[in-house]
């Protein structure tokens, strides 16, 4: 997409050895941890706001994010000269705040979840007629987060899955939207952590699709509800929907951290988590894994750590 060349980083697909050997399959990472901003979600982002017209941009940007997505705002408001402003929910770890931060936007904290601060933006757009960014339910940020898709297929063109994290469905949408274009036998799987699983209730059609609370160390992905752009595409184009427990996601954590040495967050860790969770389906397969981010608190390591200790999924490989 012509509107992110130059800026956007065509981020490794990257094999690792121990993890095929694990896994018993042929495991490629798109490490987007690595991507200008610590995640995939500048993609969206900066596609969205190179799209704005001048009149747009001079009203102002506000967003609502629970951190990745406002980096990318932030720097790409930044990078056009446009102000912004963005809510973060009051538990946004501190990194993601001073990142967001130091690329210039002002930055609100409200509300325990995306879904608060989500609301509280809108009311701000609403009063002062800004233009507001979407995290996910928006037809830009959706088609630049499915280059991501994109890349992994021209980087590897014999993967047979994809296996993707899941929040708002953003990343997703994009993806299946790509996959299904260009590479229709390519399998499309999401994942969701338990604790915050509306997308995978209503793709399945069991239990709360509006949730009360959340809970998840996966803060990337802990939304309370599917996006009204997003699950009509995920309904129609994704493959399967699957769950992952905090210990499975603290053991990826963990895993990418002493045996990959590179740090990822909890949504970054999902894909993996998943890949573990599910091992027995993936064996003799090319699975590629979307490792969406790196942003997270190193001070909560230690948690992660003895987290993980809970859940080994590896013994079963064995």
């Amino acid at each position: 997409m012509e509107s992110l060349t130059g800026v956007v980083h065509r981020t490794p697909l990257k094999q690792s050895s121990t993890l095929n050997s694990l896994t018993g399959a042929k495991v490629y990472m798109k490490m987007e941890n690595l991507q200008r901003t610590g995640s995939f979600k500048l993609r969206g982002a900066y596609n969205k706001i190179a799209s704005l017209n001048d009149l747009e941009a001079k009203k102002g940007i506000v967003a609502a994010s629970a951190g990745n997505h406002a980096q990318g705002v932030a720097f790409a408001a930044s990078n056009r000269g446009i102000r912004s402003k963005i809510f973060m929910p009051e538990q946004t770890p501190f990194s993601k705040i001073e990142a967001t931060k130091s690329y210039g936007a002002e930055i609100v904290l409200h509300g325990e979840s995306y879904q608060e601060a989500f609301l509280a933006a809108r009311k701000e757009q609403e009063r002062n007629g800004s233009t507001f960014v979407h995290a996910f339910d928006d037809p830009h940020v959706i088609a630049g987060q499915g280059t991501v898709a994109l890349e992994m297929l021209q980087q590897s063109s014999d993967l047979e899955e994809i296996i993707v994290p899941v929040g708002g469905g953003g990343l997703i949408s994009g993806v299946a939207l790509a996959i299904k274009s260009f590479y229709p036998g390519v399998k499309v799987t999401g994942v969701q952590s338990a604790g915050a699983a509306a997308t995978y209730n209503r793709f399945n059609g069991s239990g709360e699709d509006s949730l009360r609370t959340v809970r998840s160390i996966a803060d990337g992905i802990a939304v309370k509800e599917p996006g009204k752009v997003t699950f009509p595409l995920i309904h129609q184009l994704v493959d399967d929907i699957v769950t992952v427990t905090d210990e499975e996601i603290a053991y990826s954590i963990v895993f990418m951290l002493e045996r990959e040495k590179t740090l990822v967050e909890g949504a970054g860790a999902a894909a993996l988590a998943a890949l573990f969770s599910k091992k027995q389906r993936y064996e003799q397969k090319r699975v590629g894994i979307i490792v969406s981010g790196g942003n997270t608190d190193l001070d909560k390591l230690a948690f992660y750590k003895e987290l993980s200790k809970k859940v080994n999924p590896l013994k079963k490989i064995s």
